[in-house]
């Protein structure tokens, strides 16, 4: 029997699901939506309404009355926040949401997370501030990484997660001084940053009994890879591949529970839907936030999941009434993914009057809409996250397949659409993930190997007066003395490059760290030849040259060229449109150095067994090695904007960008006591260290000697990497390797140490038979 006339109050994606699913029930006769919009028009059932609007809660129960409404299912959260509820109670009319009071579980930030403290349910650590200088002095004293949140609603834009403790003061400033919230901000919660897989829960509630929806995962980044500005929620996809029995038994117990018992303490039973914002942490489920209505877009993500003979309707009268533990709510076992298409410039200024062609989705596809309004029979762009499709899949993957096949069919299409092509990503990583190496990324470093053997014949045929024409070493050498230039010195040169490094740079919008890089690779391989760098030369090439980012390329170059003491005395820059694409460039540095002929390194005749191997800590990563690098982060699901795993006090981005070090300066006066120098790059310690050693001898490096960076020992785990392979690969935390005369090792350290740099003791040299060049033992003790 149709018996329910309901009237529904908003206008975005989330109302027009509603609506959808309402529409299903027999017990609906009538939706009212207020004001609705394109989607909410041509559902069945539904009628919009323009006669009264959303904030006039007097007015929307006088509407009711006359309309003989007897169910009221708020949309949005302001209204509920604004006691929406309230007047439709005193006017005897049930709806599905909490009141005024309980709603402040989202209308108040410092009231939730003073709430979850009441009650011990798992959250981050926090405090709350209405005196900007006491926020300020806060923020100077801790140490860990924090989000700020304004206390109040601020249409989903307040909250700011600063890098910086600069950034956390401006954010400050902006929240609580410049008002840019308004009364929103007139107190703010400073809160831990934590981290982990961030999902959400929709539970329905009458105060008492609850039932969950599946756990789902938002898209809040407006690009693929997580990247660029929040949004409103560009995608989502439900079930999500964590959740197990064991993680929604402890969200239940640890969390919903506390949570819908706490509320009765407090004397304001909590009736409707709770959205609880969860970050899955290595210490369990934690909250993020409280949300006192549907999520947008996990509205239309979830319910699509709920069974054809579940009515919706019927779920939220007993929640309004309190009989939820007497009424059918199923999900099918299936998975549920949607797009979310989003008009140009958003979330910035975008234009509205779009014309939009829809096509019938196909079977297992659903349309909503969001920012639509109908114009007579056209529906047209009225709002910046526009229109979204949904498909139900007997698995994620073809659930995430059928989507983007109807976008691809254009079932949806308007001028200047987009969307992301990447939702459920971090569901498709390999949870059990096999050993990762860097041929596996691309690189095959026995393949490079392999070339110089093959081209030694060819070089070799260019020789001439004055230089061999011998590859293999760090840089190649002209003795200018041979040359016809009476008592002149030994010209050494190096050429490199950065590397997919910039790959990230580019993604971080941020240039000026690898000009640094390109500098360094070149004059740390000048050093090891004894050569002192004199000057340097780079190329650029791109496909449209954009001023800021060459600028801050060279700026960083000259910075590289300074910390090495050259001259910057040239370079090209090479526009070519079609050989590289989009914003994409790549750079190569050619250093040119000298040495007397009697300061040449290595001096391999000189060493001897015994002689004693030094490391100087590198910096990071430096510059080799990015390719695995790179695959190890999307592995794991992250962003180069996301919070630092390995140090909690910068981002991913930011500290994988840390720039190489360059030794020149220290090393320049110790050279006349060393008879040895090897730069770890490419091929790290098994394949550099050797290059400068007499093949009679090998060097023994004792694992654990020297301080691995907290960036190795992520790499290590987060891709299952093998330790061999990790010192095939990356520096390991030693960026160049010293040969000594054990009597003068101590000297050297010392002045090492006083110029600056970290010295470690890591091995000496040993007689070598027929066994590797380079052994590094114990490393195999290198665990997770």
């Amino acid at each position: 029997m149709a018996d329910l006339r309901v009237l529904l109050i908003g206008n975005g994606g989330r109302e027009h699901a509603l609506a959808w699913k309402l529409s299903q029930s027999s017990r609906v006769q009538q939706i009212y939506a207020v004001p609705g919009n394109g989607g909410t028009a041509t559902c069945a059932k539904v009628t919009n309404v323009s006669s009264v609007k959303a904030d006039d809660f007097a007015g929307l129960v006088t509407f009711a009355q006359e309309n003989q409404i007897n169910l009221v299912v708020p949309g949005p959260e302001a209204p509920l926040v604004d006691g929406v509820e309230g007047f439709f109670k005193q006017a005897g009319i049930p709806v599905f949401g909490p009141s005024k009071e309980a709603a402040r579980l989202e209308g108040s930030k410092t009231y939730s997370k003073d709430f979850m403290k009441k009650y011990n349910i798992p959250t981050a650590a926090y405090e709350n501030f209405s005196d900007y200088e006491k926020a300020v002095a806060y923020v100077d004293r801790i140490s860990h990484d924090i989000v700020i949140k304004a206390t109040g609603l601020a249409a989903g834009k307040g909250v700011i997660l600063p890098t910086t403790k600069d950034e956390a003061k401006a954010a400050l400033k902006q929240i609580m001084v410049d008002k840019e919230f308004g009364d929103a901000g007139s107190e703010v919660v400073i809160e831990e940053l934590l981290l982990g897989d961030e999902l959400s829960v929709l539970t329905f509630c009458d105060g008492y009994s609850y039932r969950s929806l599946p756990l789902a995962q938002d898209h809040k980044r407006i690009f693929d890879g997580d990247q660029g500005p929040n949004t409103g929620g560009m995608g989502c996809y439900a079930p999500t591949n964590i959740t197990t029995k064991e993680l929604t038994d402890r969200v239940d117990r640890e969390i919903l529970e506390p949570t819908f018992a706490g509320m009765r303490r407090e004397q304001q039973p909590f009736r409707g839907v709770l959205f609880t914002g969860l970050m899955i942490t290595a210490d369990g489920p934690k909250v993020l936030e409280y949300n006192v209505r549907f999520g947008d877009p996990e509205t239309q993500t979830v319910l699509p999941l709920i069974s054809a003979d579940t009515d919706l309707a019927e779920v939220m009268l007993a929640c309004a009434n309190g009989y939820l533990d007497n009424c059918n709510l199923t999900i099918e076992k299936k998975f549920s993914a949607t797009v979310v298409l989003a008009s140009p410039g958003y979330p910035n200024s975008y234009p509205k009057g779009a014309v939009i062609s829809l096509k019938n989705p196909p079977q297992g596809c659903t349309v909503f809409h969001a920012g639509t309004t109908l114009d007579g029979t056209t529906v047209k762009t009225s709002g910046g996250r526009v229109i979204a499709i949904n498909a139900v899949g007997d698995s994620l993957r073809a659930a995430v397949d059928a989507a983007y096949a109807a976008l691809d069919d254009k079932v949806i299409d308007f001028e200047g659409a987009f969307f992301r092509r990447d939702i459920a990503h971090r569901a498709f990583r390999d949870n059990k993930q096999a050993s990762m190496t860097y041929a596996q990324a691309g690189v095959d470093i026995q393949a490079g190997n392999d070339f110089v053997e093959k081209i030694k014949k060819a070089v070799a045929s260019t020789k001439r007066a004055g230089a061999d024409a011998e590859i293999g070493g760090f840089g190649g050498e002209v003795d200018l003395s041979k040359c016809g230039y009476p008592e002149a010195p030994v010209i050494v040169g190096a050429i490199d490059g950065v590397g997919t490094k910039l790959m990230i740079a580019q993604a971080m919008q941020k240039h000026d760290t690898v000009g640094v890089d390109l500098v360094a690779m070149n004059v740390n391989d000048l050093i090891v030849q004894g050569a002192t760098p004199v000057m340097f030369l780079d190329y650029y090439g791109c496909s449209k040259l954009d001023l800021a980012t060459a600028a801050a390329f060279v700026e960083g170059v000259a910075d590289g060229c300074r910390q090495a003491g050259c001259a910057l005395v040239g370079g090209e820059t090479a526009e070519m449109p079609g050989m590289y694409q989009k914003d994409d460039y790549d750079a190569a540095g050619c250093a040119v150095g000298t040495v007397t002929d009697s300061g040449r390194l290595p001096r391999k005749d000189a060493m001897i067994e015994g002689d004693v191997l030094l490391g100087l800590g590198s910096a990071g990563v430096h510059s080799n090695g990015f390719s695995l690098v790179r695959r190890i982060v999307q592995s794991a699901g992250l962003s180069y904007s996301d919070a630092c795993p390995w140090d909690k006090s910068t981002t991913v981005g930011a500290s994988l960008l840390t720039p190489t070090r360059i030794y020149v300066k220290s090393l320049l006066p110790i050279l006349q006591h060393i008879k040895g120098l090897a730069h770890i790059t490419g091929g790290g310690l098994l394949e550099n260290v050797p290059r400068m050693l007499p093949e009679a001898l090998a060097a023994e490096i004792e694992f654990g000697t020297w301080e691995i960076p907290p960036v190795f020992k992520w790499l290590r785990t987060a891709g299952n990497v093998a330790p061999s392979e990790m010192c095939r690969t990356f520096n390991s935390g030693i960026g160049m390797v010293i040969a000594v005369e054990a009597a003068q090792a101590e000297t050297v350290a010392t002045t090492l140490s006083a110029a600056g740099e970290k010295v470690f003791t890591i091995g000496r040299l040993a007689r070598r038979d027929q066994g590797e060049a380079c052994i590094i033992q114990g490393v195999d003790s290198w665990t997770p």
